[in-house]
């Protein structure tokens, strides 16, 4: 069965770094787009950064843009997210999601257990 399983999570200062990975199992990895989502303690969840199944096609949201970025290792189902200039804004659930279709299930959203983010001095 797909499994996606984040990791990388945790505290960290106002302006710091993180790199968060999720890795993917249970499906054609090479074949499918990733996003990065997250979800703040009241709100809704935002889609954060996406991935195309090359790589070669990447977006973002705007209140990440130049301080995030997302990447993926098609021979390790990896995909990864960078994130620099970290602020408190940013503290959230982030969650890897990937978009499957099949002829039995249609389109079906996967995601994975969520890993925390918390941006604080």
């Amino acid at each position: 069965q797909v499994q996606l399983v984040e990791t990388g999570g945790g505290l960290v200062q106002p302006g710091g770094s993180l790199r968060l990975s999720c890795a993917a199992s249970g499906f054609t990895f090479s074949r499918h787009a990733l996003n990065w989502y997250r979800q703040a303690p009241g709100k809704e969840r935002e889609l954060v950064a996406s991935i195309s199944n090359t790589g070669r096609t990447l977006d973002y949201a705007d209140s990440v843009k130049g301080r995030f970025t997302i990447s993926r290792d098609n021979a390790k189902s990896t995909v990864y997210l960078q994130m620099n200039s970290l602020k408190p804004d940013d503290t959230a659930v982030y969650y890897c999601n990937v978009q499957i279709w099949s002829a039995s299930l249609g389109t079906v959203d996967y995601w994975g257990q969520g890993t925390q983010v918390t941006v604080s001095s």
